[in-house]
């Protein structure tokens, strides 16, 4: 879905980004922080890069974190001091939601009036705040769910809790309040619209992208050496954040499947988990390990924790396959930098993956998560996997970050020009 609003030719100077629950500085693959970390952190170094300054507002989390950070020229952290620095889950922080916003607002203060031009929420929590922010400075709000509360309860993992009704309320109240919404797919946008009873001229879909500079095909047998995987191994990758939602015990329980199969495989797999308890996860931090040991497969897993640049991209490249079997995922940025790496996908077919993966043409999407429908769709992902990963790279060149960052520019210029004819301001007046 598409907004109404008039493009401005002359984009935003200055632009405030809200990210509570996680800071942009964070390693994905942990704790709460991954693909809306990777986001930010694109989105921003390009906005930077066209001139525009970027300030991130985040809570602090520990008492070593400077006010201020400069992630990039031209893209500021700051970092609020609400509640205490540690020991604060997710649903913890609608208490620290008034603490948080007069850190916000009271920067803003230091300014002269009109400092921001637009302000971009990330996640409820961040909306909650910009809908104050929007109110106080003037200036249209953007906001981007990443994921639903009413979507992840209507797919939950065994044993994972819902989502509260806290955070559903404030799902209501952001989508009521925002003068633009961003869903990552159409099926996002229409689930804002058909859930949340979003205004569908106030909703924009804009893909998220991938890094095509540093996920790249590369020398597979160098990859692997890095790692220490032999050269001939069978390589079945999990990247991403251990918990029950990113159900890497899904890909587990599919090689155990394959090995009661075929027992000579054994001598040749590996299962590559790379990431780092996150969320419910965070309860019982070694299940993954001791899935493995009740599958009777701990001699072909090999755990590593979050990698970031060069080692997340040896990751992509050793790998034979990279899998998502996630119960709920609102894109799949893994799933795109493992296709722009050469390596196909095994997906879940659920949220955003369907766009993130070409079903049967860069990788495979399973219709459910049992082991043996997954044990079927990777053994014949394997069968293919030098026509799918050659088709994986092509597919993985319609999304980038530059795309997706010039789209958001034009949005957050359509927003500020239907802001100002509702408040009696004509275009022409407006700062951009």
């Amino acid at each position: 879905m598409l907004h109404r609003g008039v493009t401005l030719q002359r984009r935003p100077r200055r632009v405030s980004v809200l990210s509570v629950h996680t800071s942009p500085l964070e390693q994905p693959g942990t704790g709460d922080a991954g693909g809306m970390n990777v986001y930010i952190v694109e989105t921003a170094r390009r906005m930077a890069q066209r001139g525009v300054e970027v300030e991130v507002f985040t809570r602090a989390t520990s008492s070593e974190h400077p006010p201020v950070a400069e992630l990039a020229p031209g893209v500021l952290v700051r970092h609020i001091a609400a509640g205490p620095f540690e020991g604060l889950g997710k649903n913890d922080l609608p208490s620290q939601l008034c603490a948080f916003t007069a850190g916000v607002l009271r920067a803003e203060a230091r300014h002269d009036p009109g400092h921001y031009d637009v302000v971009h929420s990330h996640y409820w929590l961040s909306g909650q705040v910009g809908w104050l922010a929007r109110d106080r400075w003037g200036v249209p709000l953007v906001h981007s769910a990443h994921t639903l509360a009413r979507v992840k309860n209507a797919a939950l993992a065994a044993g994972d809790e819902p989502e509260p009704m806290v955070r559903v309320i404030g799902e209501d109240q952001v989508v009521a309040e925002a003068d633009r919404l961003i869903g990552n797919t159409e099926s996002e946008a229409r689930e804002l619209v058909e859930l949340y009873g979003a205004d569908p001229g106030r909703v924009v879909t804009i893909p998220p992208g991938v890094d095509l500079d540093r996920f790249v095909p590369g020398d597979r047998a160098a990859a692997r050496r890095a790692l220490g995987i032999a050269p001939g191994a069978v390589v079945l990758a999990f990247v991403g954040r251990i918990q029950p939602l990113k159900a890497p015990d899904v890909l587990l329980r599919a090689a155990a499947e394959m090995l009661r199969r075929d027992p000579g495989l054994r001598a040749r797999l590996v299962v590559l988990v790379a990431g780092g308890p996150s969320g419910s996860g965070l309860a019982e931090p070694t299940s993954l390990q001791q899935l493995g040991a009740s599958l009777g497969i701990t001699d072909v897993l090999r755990f590593l924790p979050p990698q970031r640049g060069a080692g997340l991209v040896d990751v992509y490249r050793a790998a034979d396959l990279v899998a998502v079997p996630s119960h709920n995922e609102s894109f799949g940025l893994v799933a795109l930098e493992a296709q722009a790496c050469g390596t196909p996908v095994v997906a879940a077919r659920v949220g955003g993956l369907p766009v993130a993966v070409a079903d049967g043409r860069s990788g495979l999407l399973v219709p459910g998560h049992g082991s043996g429908q997954w044990a079927d769709a990777l053994r014949a992902a394997l069968l293919r996997r030098d026509v799918l990963g050659a088709a994986a790279v092509g597919h993985a060149r319609r999304f980038s970050w530059d795309r997706t960052t010039e789209s958001l520019l034009d949005t957050y210029a359509g927003a500020a020009a239907e802001f100002a004819e509702r408040q009696g301001v004509p275009a022409g007046m407006i700062a951009l």
